[in-house]
């Protein structure tokens, strides 16, 4: 069962950001980066559909949240290596640990 808030609750949410980044010191930037990366995350999404949170499990049988892990771990270790790929790795990480909270929070519900 997943959790869909209503319009709603996504304006309360929406207002209560912009008012937190107006009173942070750089809350006008931090605000800036989650929405993009919110934006990036969606449309990775609507492109490829929910394959991290509902994989096509033709090979593994991990669950969601290992395989979630897994992904994880392949970006560090380019990171490590070197292999950064640029900003796109950081991107990736920081959308697989969203995902990750994603997939946890739905277990709870």
């Amino acid at each position: 069962m997943s959790y869909t808030p209503d319009a709603t609750v996504i304006d309360a949410e929406a207002d209560r950001l912009l008012k937190l980044a107006g009173e942070a010191p750089s809350g006008v930037a931090i605000a800036t980066e989650v929405l993009s990366l919110g934006n990036m995350l969606l449309q990775k999404n609507i492109n490829y559909g929910n394959s991290a949170l509902s994989p096509v499990r033709v090979f593994s049988k991990a669950s969601i949240e290992e395989q979630i892990l897994v992904r994880l771990d392949d970006k560090l270790s380019r990171l490590q290596r070197g292999n950064s790929g640029g900003v796109a790795v950081i991107l990736d990480l920081i959308g697989y640990l969203v995902l990750l909270r994603v997939q946890r929070n739905k277990d709870t519900l």
